[in-house]
């Protein structure tokens, strides 16, 4: 599986490739899935640019992208995008328009009770198990473990052989993980480099301008459909026993 990561965080001062409105982020979205991804996770922004879980928002969004692809769309739950615990429960309870699947970052306050609405609304979870956090030992106790779609084991280690190294960390954490699949990922430095180790190891993975902003060569993504292109490239070439891609050299130009 690779999943798509459109725009995450990122704004317009990350570069004019960032997607943000419904209706380039569909067109991104289209693009992606032609160059091969199968999954797609976003995060609606508002006019000004900032992540929400607004409902006002999140509709034409997704509206937008089904219109165009009927590949699975998920969406990030982030406490970023609504810190208040409480008030995050509230948005989703008013959303009218459901994704199929929405990202849970388990370290964060209110994760249970965040994925136990998302169950009960029909929509899949991806439990969001950060390395460097206490993520992966509150899933392992969650009774909700075993409902989840799948872990998303996220890297945030971004110096390329401690992204590695960290990626390794995080999979011994999370064991058996309730027996759910993992989508293994990095992010700017560390995403080639644990993208690849998803390769070798057979784990799903995604890439996208939310992760990264760069080829694997270091030149500037002009989309996300050249990183995804680039992905199944790189993954298919770590799959098959290729030898790895030297990292970037630290602190060159993008």
């Amino acid at each position: 599986m690779m999943q798509v990561c459109l725009n995450g965080s990122r704004t317009a001062a990350d570069g004019v490739a960032v997607p943000l409105t419904p209706e380039s982020i569909a067109d991104s979205a289209a693009e992606a899935v032609a160059a091969g991804a199968t999954d797609i996770h976003v995060h609606p922004k508002t006019p000004c640019g900032q992540d929400t879980l607004s409902p006002r928002v999140l509709a034409p969004v997704l509206s937008a992208i089904r219109a165009r692809i009927p590949v699975p769309v998920g969406v990030t739950t982030g406490a970023w995008a609504e810190p208040d615990p409480a008030t995050r429960l509230r948005r989703i309870r008013d959303w009218t328009v459901l994704p199929d699947h929405a990202s849970v970052n388990w370290h964060e306050p209110g994760a249970e009770e965040t994925a136990a609405l998302l169950l009960e609304l029909g929509v899949g979870v991806e439990a969001g198990i950060w390395s460097g956090t206490d993520g992966a030992e509150r899933f392992a106790v969650s009774p909700l473990g075993p409902k989840v779609l799948r872990v998303l084991a996220e890297v945030t280690d971004t110096d390329p052989p401690g992204a590695v190294a960290s990626a390794r960390g995080l999979l011994s954490d999370l064991g058996s993980a309730h027996s759910r699949p993992v989508l293994l990922h990095g992010e700017d430095e560390g995403a080639w480099p644990v993208l690849r180790l998803a390769g070798r190891l057979g784990l799903a993975t995604r890439i996208g301008l939310e992760d990264v902003l760069f080829l694997p060569g270091g030149e500037p993504a002009g989309s996300n459909g050249e990183l995804v292109a680039a992905g199944l490239a790189e993954y298919g070439a770590a799959r098959s026993g290729a030898t790895d891609r030297p990292a970037r050299p630290s602190g060159a130009s993008p």
